[in-house]
């Protein structure tokens, strides 16, 4: 059950403060304001010859050359909200994709996590499960947030696999929502909430903990069943 409704009301709170720029460090990655600087690195990561699929449901791209990219990509690294993250791999510094928060209400205190593109070099590794991890650890015990959000294209099966592995749970579907592309975009919105925090970063450390690898980097317990777990454990 929800921990607010029109006879339960809220305390007050101040208005939160919105994200702002600064480092947020993992075992695996780290993930810092975006910069030009990032941008070189960003190309050659998202762009080749199979590289469509990794951008069919994001706003823009993929990009023809590497001036249309980065004339895209300072237009983000400029913004306020959204507020554009780089995703940097530990090992060796380089960026291998990026995320942002956007639609950012301090009133309400909630953001959302979106903008996620991920290169291949990135995706179904811990590292990109750690960079959700730090962005939603943030909202929630930085930031103050009571709700944490995930929207993407219904079509989008990976997108929304994603966000219920990761601990959202599914609101429903706006139809007919945006035009993306040439194309209708019905939305699917997920959530997280402040009350669920505390089992969801418990699924996520127990996830991360490097016992939960076997030498081959193999993960023992997936994120998916210690949400699954944790979701159980409330209800009981």
């Amino acid at each position: 059950m929800s921990q607010s409704s029109p006879d339960r009301p809220v305390p007050h709170m101040a208005p939160f403060s919105a994200p702002a720029r600064l480092r947020l460090a993992g075992r695996l990655t780290t993930l810092v304001p975006l910069e030009p600087a990032h941008i070189d690195d960003l190309y050659a990561a998202t762009h080749g010859e199979e590289s469509e699929p990794l951008w069919r449901y994001i706003f823009v791209g993929p990009f023809a050359d590497p001036a249309a990219f980065r004339a895209d990509m300072e237009r983000k690294a400029a913004a306020d909200d959204p507020l554009f993250f780089a995703v940097l791999d530990n090992r060796d510094g380089r960026a291998l994709g990026f995320q942002a928060y956007l639609n950012v209400e301090p009133a309400n205190r909630a953001v959302e996590v979106g903008w996620v593109l991920y290169s291949p070099a990135l995706q179904r590794t811990a590292a990109a499960t750690e960079a959700q991890y730090l962005f939603a650890a943030h909202a929630f015990e930085t930031l103050g947030c009571r709700r944490y959000v995930w929207k993407c294209d219904d079509a989008n099966e990976k997108s929304k696999a994603a966000a219920l592995r990761l601990g959202f749970s599914p609101e429903g579907l706006f139809r007919q929502h945006m035009i993306v592309k040439g194309a209708n975009r019905d939305t699917a919105w997920f959530s997280m909430l402040d009350s669920e925090w505390p089992a969801r970063k418990a699924a996520f450390e127990a996830f991360l903990d490097p016992a939960n690898f076997d030498a081959a980097g193999r993960q023992k317990t997936q994120l998916s069943a210690l949400n699954g777990r944790t979701r159980a454990a409330n209800r009981g």
